[in-house]
């Protein structure tokens, strides 16, 4: 097996264990405390991360201890943001949504990192949010589907972030540090939501971040396996399992607004993808 094919194996199949790390969001009911659950998901990939964090500290000391600060803040915001989308929305509503923030990127890194606007770039993002539209068909707009824009910006907000974090440090340290610096406000945000603590949540939380930290751990197999711009498509099978998985273990049917939308969303990033060669940004949520 050559290293394209094996690369985009490892993104197919972190992208299904992604899904399912959502799946496990979605059991959770409407009215459960949003703010525990973010503060248990957080604590359970602070566990799993902290051997890796320790064995690494004295070879790469923490630096940018600010940056982190800043996107650990904007991840918590996106994870809550992302317990409101699945637990009201199909699981493949909510990720066709979640994939809208490449395309944020775009006007995004023109506004906040100074790149250059291509024709490329404006086509891309433009089709993108006629996709956008579909899916949300604007008659049918609520608070679960703006949640889900909200996902897509917080991860938007935090690839672009990722390029002030030094190259050498390590990935365990940067999920953990997003992960951990964000703990007193969600805490500080549980207390204040009120009720009692709901520990049959713990285990949602710790397979979600336990899928998550598999999910980070493929992408990085995957894209040292080949150049991103060969294999950086098959990250969009994502959206495919995700109808799939939402018909199979939610009953959703996807209608024919949901796939028009996603094609919509999908072709141009993979076109965009093919493109050019672009380093991997951390995976978000």
């Amino acid at each position: 097996m050559n290293s394209v094919a094996a690369g985009m194996i490892y993104l197919v199949l972190g992208n299904l264990v992604a899904v399912f790390s959502d799946a496990l969001v979605k059991v959770l009911e409407p009215d459960q405390p949003i703010f525990q659950f973010v503060f248990f998901r957080q604590l359970s990939a602070a566990l799993l991360l902290a051997p890796w964090l320790l064995w690494s500290w004295r070879r790469n000391p923490p630096v940018a201890l600010k940056w982190h600060l800043l996107r650990a803040h904007i991840w918590a915001v996106g994870v809550c943001l992302m317990v409101v989308a699945l637990t009201q929305l199909p699981l493949a509503t909510a990720n066709a949504l979640f994939y809208a923030a490449p395309l944020l990127m775009v006007p995004l890194a023109v506004w906040l990192a100074g790149e250059a606007l291509s024709r490329q770039k404006v086509a891309t993002a433009l089709i993108g949010f006629v996709g956008v539209l579909i899916v949300l068909r604007p008659t049918e707009v609520n608070w679960a589907a703006l949640a889900a824009l909200g996902v897509a910006l917080s991860l938007a907000l935090n690839n672009l972030l990722i390029k002030r974090i030094p190259l050498k440090q390590p990935i365990a340290q940067t999920l953990f540090f997003t992960n951990v610096l964000s703990m007193p406000l969600i805490l500080a945000l549980a207390w204040w939501e009120g009720g009692n603590w709901q520990w049959q949540m713990w285990w949602p939380a710790f397979g979600s971040s336990a899928l998550i930290m598999v999910y980070a751990g493929l992408c990085v197999l995957a894209y040292r396996k080949a150049e991103a711009s060969k294999i950086a498509s098959a990250e969009y099978t994502g959206l495919l399992a995700a109808v799939a998985i939402g018909a199979w273990l939610f009953d959703e049917q996807p209608g024919l607004p949901l796939l028009l939308g996603c094609l919509c969303i999908i072709i141009p990033l993979v076109a965009m993808a093919r493109g050019k060669s672009k380093p991997q940004a951390e995976p978000a949520l």
